[in-house]
């Protein structure tokens, strides 16, 4: 009998550390599975995921640029990937793909069970408003934060997400332009490739945005996560984190939907955060 097939679906792929992840958490558990990378561009995606599923594919990761279209390629949703509009877990079943989103639920247990926040009553400020956007920002509001307020380039993604969450009295989208003019948070989390090198490396954020003890997440993690991280170190964030534990969390709760167990993903984060250097949480 040949081994399960997973796979990761995105563009680019071939820096993921996902198939080292997985590949942790099997032998952990002792579960049989092979986990390769897909290269599929957004013309791509629909036929490189039916060629998996054609090839036995049992389940897949997606990640950029690909969750919106993944959610529309699914024969059902869980209640989570129906609230966030987005997917990043797929797994066959008799009738087609069964769509889920396990980001938000990476990124809170990352931060309140690994970094020790406590997100109730925090006012939070999303930078982006993409697919990892979607993915953790109902999740933040299930945790308890006061207020998210949310920032995009783009304005109209903007108000999508915000009318997608249907909490007017939390979520509050605002303009990129006028952040100036917002206050400041407790907590910053930047789901965009804002400061990360391959954008430029520039920032054009106000340096008041981080509360007295404020905190700052970006979900981009090792080199990509530096250049903001630097800005949120030189305006005094208590905290400094990036995505490594989000990733390694979301995929922890992936292998669960899969398999029905859970991995422990202690060992597997302390081995990658001791390979990426001390640059990535301060």
């Amino acid at each position: 009998m040949s081994t399960p097939r997973f796979a990761l679906i995105g563009h680019p792929v071939a820096h993921s550390l996902s198939p080292r992840i997985h590949a942790a958490f099997a032998r952990q558990t002792g579960i049989a599975m092979d986990y390769g990378l897909i290269d599929a561009t957004a013309e791509e995606f629909d036929d490189a995921l039916a060629k998996f599923a054609a090839s036995g594919g049992r389940g897949a990761n997606v990640t950029l640029p690909h969750k919106a279209r993944a959610a529309a390629a699914c024969e059902s949703l869980s209640d989570r990937a129906r609230r966030c509009g987005v997917v990043n877990t797929l797994t066959r079943t008799a009738t087609g793909w069964a769509g889920d989103n396990t980001d938000g639920l990476g990124l809170v247990r990352d931060l309140t069970d690994r970094h020790g926040q406590d997100l109730r009553g925090r006012r939070v400020l999303l930078i982006g408003a993409g697919g990892v956007a979607h993915g953790v920002a109902p999740a933040l509001l299930d945790a308890g934060i006061s207020g998210l307020m949310i920032v995009n380039r783009t304005d109209s993604r903007t108000d999508a997400l915000a009318d997608l969450l249907g909490d007017p009295a939390r979520v509050h989208p605002r303009n990129f332009a006028d952040l100036h003019t917002q206050g400041v948070f407790d907590l910053i989390i930047n789901a965009t490739s804002i400061g990360h090198a391959a954008d430029g490396g520039e920032l054009s954020l106000p340096s008041s945005l981080i509360a007295p003890r404020g905190d700052v997440v970006d979900l981009g993690y090792g080199e990509a996560s530096i250049g903001f991280l630097a800005w949120a170190r030189a305006g005094g964030a208590d905290q400094m984190m990036d995505g490594l534990g989000m990733l390694v969390e979301q995929a922890a709760e992936s292998f669960n939907i899969w398999h029905g167990v859970r991995p422990n993903t202690d060992e597997i984060y302390a081995e990658l955060r001791a390979e990426s250097g001390s640059t990535a949480v301060v």
